[in-house]
């Protein structure tokens, strides 16, 4: 993917990234936030329906491979997966459409986001990073309310719902198009931990569990797009569309392995909020093509360290 053209979009990201590595510290070799995770593999199959939304090729075609990387929050590689800053998780998924030709999904455990641009996001890591968060979230309700949302532990990374941070375009054959969020909801049922049940677990707990859980047998979740109205905002990933918003089922998502050499490969891997895909095309939010700069130049970056 190339960098965006706009020289205050490269500053911007530059000034962020530089903001997660004081609160973080300098990790080579690991991504800013979301440092620590783990790569599985697995096969995306879309539902009957799908083609009414979207005319993407892994809409199209019978099935997709895919990769999928679980993460826990932060910029710290080795935070505990009881660590309340852990949450919320990350799953971000490639559909490997062709020999270097992808797609990726790029979701968390909290739906939303504390702001709507990546300058407002900006001041809000500086103000983390003096410790003076709480003036902050004093004059920023809306990050104030993304801060207060609850964001309980999984039993499992199997057992999450995972949202997409920004709307997208989706348009279909006939060239109908329409703007939605995806949902990815796990078939196992979510299930969250309780305090006192966390404390009594290890610090790589999740990432524990899924291995273990995987090697008995497939993990499976389900792909939907949350469907806006026409009323709906959808250049502001802080603002929530009603529950009663349609929803339609993209497809099924099926986990069967942990990635082979999956240290060196999270490394090399650099996902794309922006999906880049005919059938699917980037909303207007302003977060998407900062969060697309982001990942590329920290990528670039990861790749290049010697560790």
């Amino acid at each position: 993917m190339p960098l965006p053209d706009d020289p205050k979009l490269i500053r911007l990201s530059e000034d962020l990234l530089a903001e997660f590595e004081k609160l973080f510290g300098p990790h080579p070799g690991f991504r800013p936030a979301h440092a620590k995770g783990l790569l599985l593999t697995g096969i995306f199959t879309p539902a009957a329906g799908a083609a009414s939304l979207t005319r993407a090729p892994h809409v199209v075609h019978a099935s997709t491979p895919v990769s999928v990387r679980f993460s826990n929050s932060t910029g710290l590689p080795l935070i505990p997966d009881k660590d309340p800053n852990a949450n919320p998780r990350g799953m971000a998924i490639r559909f490997h459409l062709a020999e270097h030709v992808h797609t990726d999904i790029v979701s968390h455990s909290t739906d939303g986001f504390p702001t709507r641009t990546g300058a407002e996001f900006l001041e809000m890591l500086r103000a983390l990073a003096s410790n003076q968060i709480e003036s902050f979230l004093a004059t920023h309700p809306k990050a104030l309310a993304f801060v207060q949302t609850p964001k309980p532990a999984p039993a499992s990374f199997a057992t999450e719902k995972y949202f997409g941070v920004t709307a997208m375009r989706f348009v279909n054959k006939d060239g109908v198009s329409r703007f939605g969020r995806y949902r990815i909801v796990p078939e196992a049922g979510v299930e969250h931990l309780s305090n006192q049940t966390l404390a009594e677990k290890g610090d790589n707990f999740l990432f524990d569990e899924i291995s273990e859980r995987i090697g008995k047998g497939p993990v499976a979740f389900g792909i939907f797009v949350q469907v806006a109205d026409e009323s709906d905002v959808v250049d502001d990933a802080t603002v929530h569309w009603p529950e009663e918003r349609q929803q339609v089922d993209l497809g099924r998502l099926v986990l069967d392995g942990v990635a082979p050499e999956n240290a060196s490969e999270q490394k090399k891997m650099i996902f794309d909020p922006v999906p880049r895909v005919d059938g699917i095309e980037p909303s207007p939010d302003p977060l998407l093509e900062l969060r697309a700069a982001v990942y590329l130049l920290s990528g670039r970056q990861r790749r290049a360290a010697q560790v």
